[in-house]
């Protein structure tokens, strides 16, 4: 019997066939292996995950003991009858030494007294210097891994036809057509029964199982089949923003807030597809709350966990785990719970539709009310999202399965705070799940990414999504670096810990610091076992952003006995700077700072520095400006639309949290709070979930593409100094950042006219986009024929138009429909270079509300225009009292 070797400890299959009573722990020891080759991610307190060296160098001493205790469980020539490699060491067990593991080297000839190697291993592993994350955790739980595991697809055969009302003997039904299907496929059906692990029976029709390769590809070819893809991983992408965006005034509600008038969003279903929720959170509190509305299907899936309870605000709660289950192996019963053990997924559902709870704060930072968007929205976790697997959390398979049920158990707004790389449609879970739940009216909205600042990186990119880009809002928390010269740079930091008063200490580069044999490049950022704790003690240190985590960088200077940090942006990064938790005393500057305090350190033989107590700071400007990680256009999938629709508040945003975790999500982080500030489009998200919910509360008959077009007809683009936005490198933002602009709720309840959609136009865009008419007609669940007419994509009626081809002229056409008085509405249209643009007519006249009229904006390339390079302009439609705005995007060619 061969067992595959962990070529150190990196991605690889464990065999599954060894029955042995102690491969549990072999095994467990590889899962720790394969859980340290996850990388953080710069954006720590965005998606942070565990960097593979930091966590090798961290337990290097701890873990020989441990290998050396596993080789000695392993099968051996000596004790077995089968061979077999060891699993986890490439190298002889004696190269470790005994000198460094205080134990005995294994005697080739020695007993094999395996039952007290086990307990001893047992016993180590109890006691490990450092309490394993929830990646190691996660691995930990696997109870099967000694199995190289067959790859899992997602089988999509379209909608179901079961009508407005299912019952069982549709699901029942709908789940054994599966089973026939495959089983055609395979031979029969228990070998289907037995590949199958879910089945969507419900609105989504398809199934998710364990296949072979060829056995996919054979399923593709069959034309009742709409699309197989692979069961791929996916990333996770407050107490002022709403003060900031108007809906509150200091804690004043104006008469005039959507807040008011939509009565908080009382009784609309805001579900989310995440890593759950903290029940227990204030947040979720159903103090003063009514009966759960009749309309809500749902149940509170508790699973494993008795403690976890729903209530009449979290009206319901499902965990989706197969998926995720059939990429790592059977998971233990920790795993049946839609508790919430990374923060991530109480943060988000609470920035949506969190209640009124005064005094939150972060380490007494932000103090304040958080509340979210529809703080009287009742509220549902679908658990998609687990501790990482190759730095991806959340697997299609479970989020089609959750975007089923949650369209069964009927939610209004769905808020998915996740994504992947885009992928054409029928290949996109997030995709194919938010046309299903848009064609039901719920409104579906998604986070743009974190991969910017680079162009072509934006998420969720379907033309029936929300899609939200990230920026920032006008409350920092201020922490000063003072260098030795007097020069004063402001950063920004929630660190718990103070420097002592009127005491300068001595500051140098990280790179100075660096140990003997580490890498320059790794001593810089700051990386784990790269800094000289002689040369780092009693000292300021200067570390560079990238690559690894931010807080985690604090921390290994602390490790190596610095009293503080300042973390320099990289060029990338600009002037984005966020505010972490940091462990000790330290503060985040922007680029051209950072380089100011490199050049003084270039400069004086003694540098000295002080880094001040953070502080919050409300007002700043210039805000909103985009986040330097928020993802950007073009839409590399269609691009003729404007992707992101819309920019909200994402960075440093305080709201509930896992009281699981630290702060940082790291495993030395031993504190606990309540809520957290974090940064992402994963924050941006929910405060315009939160919005459309306020939406859907003021106007039940709206389609999810009139609200979406309310939202970004009603955008601005100007910050608080009435300034055009900028990016984080103070350059001026273009639609590719911000989409239409950033969200105003309460202009967004009168938006004047609305430029809607149905789903044949969905359809119809589809049809434009070369898929077949069977492909189209799983997708509708109804007869579709294409259009005998040519589509134009650059015609769907999208509130934005983006040309991404102009040679020479070309003519688009869009349709708005009147939700306000009657009145007369002029066209402006704002100019893009080398690019004329004229509309016909100029003015529109509408009589009653849900009149339609059509208009032409017909652009033209200018001669010497600039080939190959967008230009960016606008469409006002204005009555005088509404501001009808759309963005035009323009590359010639």
């Amino acid at each position: 019997m061969e067992q595959e070797k962990i070529h150190n400890g990196c991605n690889k299959d464990v065999n599954h066939d060894c029955k042995d009573p102690f491969d549990f722990a072999i095994s467990s020891i590889a899962n720790i292996f394969s859980s340290v080759c996850e990388q953080d991610t710069d954006n720590s307190a965005i998606d942070t995950t565990i960097e593979e060296e930091e966590v090798r160098k961290e337990y290097d001493e701890w873990m020989l003991a441990v290998q050396y205790l596993t080789s000695k469980i392993t099968p051996s020539n000596d004790c077995y009858e089968e061979h077999a490699t060891n699993p986890v060491l490439d190298e002889p067990v004696k190269e470790f030494g005994d000198e460094l593991l205080n134990i005995s080297v294994i005697d080739e000839e020695a007993e094999c007294d395996r039952a007290k190697d086990v307990k001893e291993l047992e016993q180590l592993l109890s006691n490990d210097p450092l309490s394993f994350s929830m990646d190691i955790q996660a691995h930990m739980a696997v109870v099967e891994t000694n199995v190289a595991l067959k790859p899992s697809y997602v089988v999509y055969l379209g909608a179901h036809s079961h009508g407005s009302q299912v019952s069982l003997t549709d699901l029942d039904r709908a789940r054994d057509t599966h089973y026939d299907f495959l089983g055609s496929c395979l031979g029969s059906k228990d070998k289907a029964k037995d590949a199958i692990f879910y089945s969507y029976t419900r609105h989504i029709n398809g199934f998710a199982a364990i296949l072979e390769d060829e056995e996919a590809i054979r399923l593709a070819k069959n034309p009742k089949v709409a699309s197989v893809f692979l069961n791929r991983g996916r990333k996770l992408h407050t107490t002022r923003s709403w003060d900031f965006m108007g809906l509150e005034n200091n804690g004043v509600i104006p008469s005039g807030s959507i807040w008011k008038k939509a009565r908080f969003g009382e009784n609309i279903i805001i579900g989310n597809l995440d890593t759950g929720v903290w029940p227990e959170s204030k947040s979720f509190s159903d103090e003063g709350m009514g009966p759960i509305p009749s309309k809500w299907k749902g149940v509170c899936q508790n699973g494993a966990d008795a403690s976890f309870h729903c209530n009449r605000k979290l009206v319901g709660a499902r965990y989706f785990n197969k998926g995720y289950a059939s990429i790592v192996g059977h998971l233990n019963s920790s795993y049946d719970s839609p508790r919430d053990h990374e923060g991530h997924g109480s943060h988000t559902l609470s920035t949506a539709g969190g209640n009124f709870v005064s005094d939150a704060n972060v380490f007494g930072y932000g103090n304040g009310t958080a509340k979210g968007g529809s703080p009287n929205a009742r509220v549902a976790a679908y658990k998609v999202c687990f501790p990482p697997v190759n730095g991806n959390e959340c697997f299609d398979a479970d989020i089609l399965a959750a975007f089923d049920m949650a369209i069964q158990d009927g939610v209004d707004v769905l808020s998915v705070s996740l994504g992947g790389d885009a992928v054409p449609f029928f290949n996109d879970s997030v995709a194919i799940g938010s046309f299903h739940a848009v064609k039901h009216g719920i409104a579906v909205v998604c986070s743009a990414g974190n991969s910017g600042p680079e162009d072509g990186t934006v998420s969720n990119v379907a033309a029936w999504q929300i899609t939200v880009g990230a920026s920032t809002m006008d409350r920092q928390f201020p922490s000063y670096a003072i260098l030795g010269n007097k020069m004063r740079f402001k950063g920004e930091s929630l660190s718990f810990k103070a420097l002592p008063r009127n005491k300068f200490f001595p500051i140098m580069s990280s790179l100075e610091a660096k140990a003997a044999h580490a890498d320059p490049t790794d001593a810089q950022l700051c990386k784990a076992g790269s800094l000289d704790r002689v040369k780092a003690k009693g000292k300021i240190l200067v570390c560079l952003r990238g690559d690894n985590a931010r807080v985690d960088k604090g921390q290994e200077a602390a490790l190596a006995g610095a009293v503080g940090m300042v973390l320099a942006n990289n060029e990338l990064s600009g002037n984005e700077i966020i505010a972490d938790p940091h462990v000790f005393p330290a503060t985040h500057i922007t680029y051209s700072d950072g380089l100011a305090v490199f050049r003084y350190l270039n400069s004086t033989k003694t540098p000295v520095a002080y880094i001040t107590h953070p502080s919050t700071q409300l007002d700043t400007k210039p805000a909103p400006f985009m986040a330097a990680f928020s993802s950007k256009g073009p839409n590399t999938i269609t691009p003729e639309i404007l992707k992101p629709d819309i920019t909200a508040p994402g960075v440093s945003i305080i709201a509930a949290y896992t009281e699981s975790q630290g702060p940082t999500n790291q495993d030395f982080d031993k504190r606990r709070v309540q809520y957290n500030c974090v940064s992402g489009t994963s924050m941006s998200c929910p405060h315009v979930s939160g919005i459309v919910g306020l939406l859907k509360t003021l106007h039940p008959d709206w389609s999810p593409a009139a609200i979406r077009s309310a939202i970004m007809t009603t955008a601005r683009t100007r910050d608080n100094e009435v300034k055009p936005m900028t990016n984080a490198s103070h350059l001026k933002a273009t639609p590719f950042s911000y989409g239409a602009g950033h969200v105003q709720p309460n202009r967004a309840m009168d938006p004047g006219l609305v430029y809607d959609l149905k789903t044949t136009d969905y359809l119809d865009l589809m049809c434009a986009l070369g898929y077949t008419k069977s492909q189209i007609e799983k997708f509708s669940e109804t007869p579709y024929k294409c259009p005998t007419k040519n589509i134009s994509l650059t015609d769907f009626n999208y509130p934005s138009i983006t040309v991404p081809n102009l040679n020479g002229s070309i003519t688009v056409t869009r349709t708005v429909k009147n939700v306000g008085s009657p009145a007369t509405y002029m066209a402006q249209v704002f100019k893009l270079a080398g690019v004329s643009v004229v509309v016909r007519p100029k003015t529109l006249t509408f009589n009653k509300i849900g009149e339609e009229k059509s208009f032409k904006v017909i652009l033209k390339s200018k001669k010497g225009s600039v080939a190959n390079d967008y230009v960016f302009g606008q469409l006002k439609w204005s009555d005088g009292k509404h501001y009808v705005r759309s963005p035009i995007v323009v590359k010639t060619i």
